[in-house]
This record gives structure tokens, sequence and C-alpha cells, in this order.
């Protein structure tokens, strides 16, 4: 807090470009950078553009905010800069200051990666027509690079907590030589982003006070049970969220479905407290369905995590492409579809006067549901005591 503190007291030098970087993370020697095109308001009142520096032919992304409202994103900066040097996680160039020509007011700006091919959630929208989702191959190579990435993060401490298809982003590899016949994919690398939440574990433990127990943060349709339940933030819901996307990559189709007119209140309250667990399709192959059930073991104890689940034989050499089981299926999958992406049923309204999509982070949205829930954390506490009072006697 105190280096957020003197970083923002600092005194710009240059009014056009200033360079205030810690930890010794300047970018390419302090040059400036230009604004090649505006991509989309981010969130916690960011803005996202595409931009060229000055001298230097690569494109960079570039996330910025007023430095009155640069709090979040100076976190993420901090966070992410831990994880440098890992090639399954997005690169970050470093932070800076400048000032805006327009009116004067200090900016805040973090420099990452270009992700040229986009997000997994758009590939696996466009993939085949948008029905069957991509080649097993692909989900092979993906979920490797995803679990390389996770494994960097959790032996460093901390939990991403934000894991979904948005948040994967395709980054080209030069080095690979795509062959005839290979998806455009083999020739991208994946690559986790977006640090928003993730959390060492002495903030998780931190937190864990009472009247904080059902802030919920993260996106519903890829939490965990006992994230929803117990409030317990931690590696484990990072692997539960990946079983989610690996269903998404295999089939299309996202690993929970929406019931028309379902509340987020219950849609949470069916995979909390209702035990229930993502389908697992029938017609990909053997080691894709025991890989799953590794991911969605209820019991966050019993999970595997990331470097048990690099072992798998799901990640062994795959079958080529045209010979895949997968392939000859993706249309006869035994499916709870969930409704069309366009579809205004998968709109849900919150009863905090706000409306929401599985797919959109919650952020501090659960006051509402308390007492329900709250209730029956209580009954299941009595419960546990006297199980523990039976014991004892």
């Amino acid at each position: 807090m105190e280096e957020r503190r003197r970083r923002k007291e600092v005194k710009l030098m240059d009014k056009e470009f200033c360079v205030m970087s810690c930890c010794s993370r300047n970018i390419h020697g302090g040059k400036t950078w230009e604004e090649v095109k505006h991509i989309a308001h981010g969130a916690r009142n960011t803005t996202i553009s595409l931009a060229k520096q000055v001298g230097l032919p690569q494109l960079v992304v570039v996330k910025y905010a007023a430095i009155d409202d640069s709090d979040t994103l100076q976190r993420q900066s901090e966070v992410h800069a831990k994880f440098q040097g890992c090639p399954y996680i997005l690169r970050c160039y470093g932070d800076e200051y400048c000032t805006a020509k327009d009116n004067g007011r200090i900016i805040y700006n973090v420099l990452f990666e270009h992700a040229s091919g986009g997000n997994l959630a758009d590939l696996i929208k466009t993939s085949r027509g948008g029905a069957g989702g991509l080649p097993e191959s692909d989900v092979k190579s993906f979920t490797k690079s995803i679990l390389l990435g996770l494994d960097c993060i959790h032996n460093e401490g901390y939990a991403h907590l934000d894991i979904k298809p948005k948040n994967i982003l395709l980054v080209p590899d030069l080095s690979k030589k795509r062959k005839r016949g290979a998806s455009a994919s083999a020739a991208f690398d994946a690559k986790i982003a977006d640090f928003w939440i993730a959390n060492s574990s002495k903030q998780i433990l931190a937190e864990l006070r009472w009247e904080d127990r059902w802030c919920l943060e993260g996106t519903p349709r890829y939490m965990s049970p006992e994230a929803i339940v117990e409030h317990k933030k931690g590696p484990a819901c990072d692997i539960w969220a990946l079983g989610c996307v690996v269903v998404e990559m295999l089939c299309g189709q996202p690993a929970f479905s929406i019931k028309p007119g379902e509340s987020l209140e219950d849609f949470l309250d069916r995979i909390g407290f209702g035990r229930e667990s993502p389908r697992i399709p029938v017609g990909i192959s053997r080691e894709a369905q025991d890989f799953l059930k590794r991911c969605f073991v209820r019991n966050s104890k019993s999970r595997w995590n990331a470097n048990r689940l690099l072992s798998h034989p799901f990640l062994k050499d795959h079958i080529p492409d045209a010979e895949s089981p997968h392939k000859k299926a993706t249309e006869n999958h035994t499916w709870n579809h969930a409704p069309n992406s366009n579809n205004p049923e998968l709109t849900l309204t919150v009863v905090v006067s706000l409306q929401s999509s599985l797919e959109s982070p919650l952020g501090n949205i659960m006051a509402e549901m308390g007492s329900r829930v709250e209730d029956r954390a209580r009954h299941e506490d009595l419960l546990e005591a006297q199980r523990f009072a039976r014991s004892k006697s």
C-alpha cells in the first residue's frame, strides 16, 4: 500500500511521458507508444487498447486507468510480475505513468503481450461452425498449456480464481510448424491472462472473516462448490474451473446449463447445495472422461492438483486427428445442451437490481442470498457439532 501511495504522489518530470516503474520493470528503456486501436472498456474503470511502441515492430496491449482509479490495475500488475518468465502466462512488459494530452490527468498504464489469436471463448464459438467443439488434439494441447500455467501460479502460492475461456488468450508460436490438414489453432499457444482477483494463500486466509463469508468473486458458470458454499478460495477452485473449460472445448457447450427463468441465486444454489456436478458427455475418449472426473471431485482436498493432472493419460501422445474417435462422435454427444448464447434466457436477473450472465464476473453481489445461505450453513454446523459430540461420547 505504501508503494502504491508513493507511486501516486510522484511528480512527473515530462508532460508527455515518464516511466515510473518499480522493481526495475522499465519498458524497453522507457520509449513511448502510440495507440493503434481502441479494443474495449475493461473491468474496474480500465480501458484496453492495441498499441505500437515507437521504433519497435511488434504490437502490445495497453490497459490503462486514471491514477485515482488504478489501485486494482496496479495490484494486477504486481501479481502478474510474480510469474514473469513462465511461457504459459501472458507476458507483462511492465507499467508506466503518463500525462493525458487532452486533460492533463495522470494515467497509469500496463503493457501486455498481444494475443493476435484472440481468446479461447471465441475460438470455441467459431470452431466447426459453433457445433461440436475443438478437435481433441487441440484440446489436449491447450489443456496442457493451461495446466503448466496453473502449476506455476500455484507453486508461487497463488490461485487465479477466474479461469474461463475468455481469460485464456492465444499467442502465435513461430516455432510450431503447421502440418498439412492441422487446425489453425495448432499454431497458437494458450496463455493465462487477467489476474484481477488472483490471491495468495496468505491473503485468502486473511479475508475469511464471518462478515465476508458470502461475498463471492469469480464467474458463476466456472465456480466450484466450495467457493459457493464455504467461500473457500484456492488452487482447487482453478482445477474445477479448468474442468469446465475442457468440457466447453470438447463439446462447444458450457459444462453447466441454465434452466429457463432460473435466477443467479437458484443457479448457485443448485451447484453449491444441490450437489450437481457437470455432466461428462459420452462420445469423447475414455481418457478425457477420466480426466474430467478428476477435475470434478466435489471434495476439494481429493481433487487432483495441476502437477498430478499433467501426468494423466489424457495428455499423453494423442491419436492423429483424422482417426480421433472424438471427431466422429461430435454430432452425437449425449449432452444436456445449454441455450444458445444469443438466447435471452441466458441472461439472469439478479436480486440486487443488477443484470448478469453466467459468463460475467460476480463481484460482491451476494448480500440478498445471505439469509438462506447462512441458515443452511448454520444447520450444517449444527449437524457437524452433533456428529463430533457423538464421536466423543
